[in-house]
C-alpha cells in the first residue's frame, strides 16, 4: 500500500498511531493528578507520553524511587537536547517492544551515543497490518467494516488478552522486569510506538509486582489518554484532511487506553493463571529470588 507517512500525514503502528512529521506536544499533567513525580525531562520535544515511573506509594508505605524506570513513547524523534536530557538521565538500558514492521516504518530509536536499544518485539497480532491497510484503501465501507460497530474496541481487547497468552509476549515482559531488578541495567526506559498498550501493560505489572495498589497502578495506565490526546486528535484532523479518513473518529478506540482493555488482559491472566502472583511467577518467571531483588532496587522506605 502507499505510505500514509509518505503522503505527509501519519504513520499508524500497532498498539497505537504516530503524528508525523511534527509531534504534537501534550499539555503537562500535574504531578498530584500524576500520582508519580515529574521533573523537566517528563516531555521530551520528540516524545507526548515520557514518564518517570517513580514516586507511587505501595501498600507497605514504601515509595518506587525516582529516576530509575521510565515509561514512554517511541524515541525515534528524540532532538539532540532530548539526546542531552536522557544521558543526563543517566539512562542504561532503553527497551524497545515495537515489531520489526514498526521500527522500519517509523525509524530506530534515536539515543545517546554510547547507548545501544534492547529489541524486545511483542506482536500485534495483525493489527498493524489490518488497521494500515483499511487507512491506506481510503475506502469508508471498509474503514467501517475493520474498525466500525465496536470492532476496533474487541480488537484491542484480543491484543490485549495475547499480552498474557503469547508465549513470546510473555517472554519479553518477564526479560525486562529481571532487568528492572539488575542494577546494571538501571536507570532503564521502556516503550512501544504509543508508549499506551504494551508500555501501559509492563508499567501496570512493575507497579503491582512493586506492591503499589491496584487503583494506583490501574490510574497510571489511565494517563496515557491525558498525555496522548492532543497528539491523537492532531492524527484524526490530519487523516480527514488529507483524503484518507471521512470518519477518523473510527479510530478512538484504537487510540485510546481504556479500563476494559486492561480487564481483559487481566480477565486472562485469572483464566490463563488464577491469580496476578502466579502469572507473574509461572508465566514470566518472577521468582522470590528476583521479586526481591527488584523490590530492594526499586522502593525506598
Amino acid at each position: 500500500m502507499p505510505s500514509i507517512r509518505g503522503a505527509g500525514a501519519v504513520a499508524l503502528i500497532a498498539g497505537g498511531l504516530l503524528v508525523s512529521p511534527v509531534a504534537v506536544a501534550a499539555a503537562p499533567v500535574p504531578a498530584a493528578a500524576a500520582g508519580a513525580v515529574t521533573s523537566p525531562q517528563d516531555a521530551l520535544q520528540g516524545t507526548v507520553n515520557f514518564r518517570d515511573l517513580g514516586g507511587y506509594r505501595t501498600v507497605s508505605h514504601a515509595r518506587v524511587r525516582p529516576g530509575l524506570v521510565f515509561r514512554t513513547d517511541a524515541l525515534n524523534r528524540t532532538t539532540d537536547a532530548d539526546l542531552a536530557a536522557l544521558a543526563a538521565l543517566g539512562v542504561r538500558e532503553v527497551v524497545d517492544f515495537r515489531t520489526p514492521a514498526e521500527v522500519a516504518g517509523d525509524g530506530a530509536d534515536r539515543l545517546p551515543p554510547g547507548l545501544a536499544v534492547t529489541a524486545r518485539p511483542i506482536s500485534d497480532g495483525g493489527m498493524y497490518a489490518a488497521v494500515n491497510a483499511a487507512i491506506g484503501s481510503k475506502d469508508p465501507v471498509r474503514q467501517e467494516a475493520v474498525l466500525g460497530g465496536g470492532r476496533g474496541a474487541e480488537t484491542m481487547r484480543v491484543l490485549y488478552r495475547t499480552f498474557v497468552s503469547d508465549a513470546g509476549s510473555r517472554a519479553a515482559f518477564g526479560r525486562t522486569l529481571r532487568d528492572l531488578a539488575d542494577p546494571s541495567r538501571t536507570p532503564l526506559a521502556f516503550h512501544c510506538t504509543s508508549g499506551k498498550d504494551r508500555t501501559g501493560w509492563m508499567s501496570y505489572l512493575l507497579l503491582r509486582a512493586l506492591g503499589v495498589p491496584e487503583n494506583t497502578a490501574r490510574n497510571d495506565y489511565l494517563l496515557s489518554n491525558r498525555y496522548r490526546q492532543d497528539a491523537d486528535a492532531a492524527t484524526r484532523a490530519q487523516l480527514k484532511a488529507a483524503g484518507y479518513m471521512q470518519d477518523p473518529d473510527l479510530l478512538i478506540p484504537i487510540q485510546e487506553v481504556r479500563a476494559d482493555y486492561l480487564d481483559a488482559a487481566l480477565d486472562q491472566v485469572r483464566r490463563s493463571y488464577g491469580t496476578l502472583d502466579r502469572y507473574l511467577r509461572a508465566g514470566l518467571g518472577l521468582d522470590a529470588r528476583t521479586e526481591s531483588r527488584l523490590r530492594h532496587r526499586l522502593l525506598a522506605r
